[in-house]
């Protein structure tokens, strides 16, 4: 699976997408500072959710990663 960041613009909020190996999309969701991410579960993250919001508060927008957790 493959995530990515993605600047959102004015009122619009930055959001995360997540792919699978065929870059189809898996899962999108916005990432506001106040409200957690639900669920990761379903994507094999469970457990996961703190590695998680730690790779993409560090990955840079715009630049598709590997989900290695």
């Amino acid at each position: 699976m493959f995530v990515i960041k993605v600047k959102g613009k004015n009122k619009i909020p930055d959001y995360i997408q997540l792919r699978d190996e065929g870059m189809a999309l898996v899962a999108y969701f916005s990432i506001r500072p106040n409200r957690s991410i639900k669920n990761l579960d379903k994507y094999g993250l469970k457990g996961k959710e703190d590695q998680f919001l730690q790779l993409i508060s560090e990955l840079p927008y715009g630049k598709l990663k590997k989900l290695e957790l």
